[in-house]
């Protein structure tokens, strides 16, 4: 099928898009490249279809053939991940989340889960979000030396508060999560534990991150972000768990499956089973350590002092500026990041002191550890003259042969 492009304000900006993926080099954590494959499915007659219900108990009529299709996303996302279940309808790790709350516990249940501000995630809380609206939450955080989860804070808030819900899962920390002690911690406050593994997915299909699957009867995700999919959500769980997740997605939070979407995550889910996958996600934490200690010989901060997953946290406060500033600076040299609050962080969130790195898209694109190193000199060198246009001019032209030299997709 030939795709027409006779919009052409609308395929301009799509066109404009393309070319500043290209022409810029990704470092916002929670992005990465997908497959041509994974992008075709997304663009194939299954988005004409409306299939409300799981395969074989739908109530539309004419779904023999998506039923196939969720049937091999569910089958690749458990036999990817080792768990007995599988939900591959959430639109997004958000509404996955809140599914897995509906599952969890009642409306007004208490929640125990990493603070937002120490690196959490709206949806684990936020005032404003709907989980903070309809839930109880309290929040853990990080221990101010180390930078790292105070686990015996956790213990102690868990044991205090016998939450409903003890929740694992970050979107701006560096370190390894202990599952197993979250897990013992939870059964000894009689609390059932829920990890959310949004950004950690593809590290942990790769082999190169512990996973919550064994110790947790729900595990959310995201399957865009290291997963390397496309935009969307999705539930792994255990056997007694199945029925209630599968009521509480649909018709709990949403409505008709997005088909095209599920066929492109049986596609990523596929992929990440290959070889090639684990090998991506052994660069990619070789790539983050690679670049957060050059950074740090360049005299930057790096949060909890290194990392053990895709991202870092850069504290530029160290150097005399905002986040807010450094992002701006970066992105005017074709360096995309985005602004982070940190530990203890004084300013407010939308100026920060932070800025989160994360290396999952520029490993999809072929760059290795020289790379990193070339990046963080670049990275130093604005941050230490922001109102340097020379510095800026000069690092502008350096990251554009880079990426010339790393296209994303043939012809890019």
């Amino acid at each position: 099928m030939n795709m027409p492009r006779t919009d052409e304000t609308l395929w301009r900006a799509v066109d404009d898009e393309s070319a500043r993926q290209e022409r810029q080099l990704e470092l916002i954590a929670s992005e990465n490249h997908a497959s041509e494959e994974v992008m075709a499915a997304m663009g194939t007659t299954l988005t004409n279809k409306y299939a409300e219900g799981y395969p074989g108990r739908r109530y539309y009529g004419g779904c023999e053939h998506v039923d196939e299709v969720e049937d091999l996303a569910r089958d690749r996302a458990r036999e990817l991940f080792g768990a007995e279940r599988a939900n591959v309808q959430p639109h997004s790790g958000t509404q996955a989340n809140v599914a897995a709350l509906m599952a969890l516990c009642e409306p007004g249940a208490r929640v125990l889960a990493m603070s937002l501000d120490h690196g959490g995630h709206l949806s684990h809380g936020h005032a404003k979000n709907f989980s903070g609206v309809f839930y109880e939450f309290h929040h853990y955080g990080l221990d101010r030396e180390s930078e790292r989860v105070d686990m015996d804070q956790v213990r102690d808030m868990a044991l205090a508060l016998r939450p409903k819900i003890l929740l694992a899962g970050a979107s701006a920390y560096s370190r390894l999560l202990d599952f197993a002690a979250f897990a013992e911690i939870a059964e000894e406050a009689g609390s059932r534990l829920m990890v959310d593994m949004a950004h950690i997915a593809g590290l942990v299909a790769g082999g190169v991150h512990p996973s919550p699957v064994p110790h947790a009867p729900i595990v959310t995700l995201t399957t865009h972000k290291t997963l390397r999919g496309p935009r969307g959500g999705l539930i792994l769980c255990d056997a007694e768990t199945i029925k209630v997740v599968n009521s509480r997605v649909f018709p709990g939070v949403q409505g008709g499956p997005l088909m095209h979407v599920i066929a492109a995550k049986a596609i990523a889910l596929r992929e990440a089973r290959q070889p090639a996958f684990a090998v991506y996600a052994a660069r990619t934490l070789e790539n983050a350590a690679a670049l957060a200690a050059a950074l740090a010989g360049r005299g930057l901060r790096i949060v909890s002092g290194g990392t053990e997953n895709h991202l870092l946290m850069v504290d530029v406060g160290s150097v005399g500026i905002s986040g807010q500033l450094a992002e701006d600076r970066l992105h005017a040299v074709n360096i995309t990041v985005n602004k982070n609050l940190i530990p203890f962080d004084e300013r407010p969130p939308m100026e920060a002191s932070g800025i989160r790195l994360g290396t999952a898209a520029l490993t999809t694109r072929g760059m290795g550890t020289d790379a990193m190193l070339l990046l963080a000199d670049w990275i130093a060198d604005v941050l230490g003259a922001p109102e340097d246009e020379s510095v800026a001019k000069r690092v502008r032209g350096e990251v554009a042969e880079m990426a010339a030299a790393h296209p994303i997709y043939a012809g890019g």
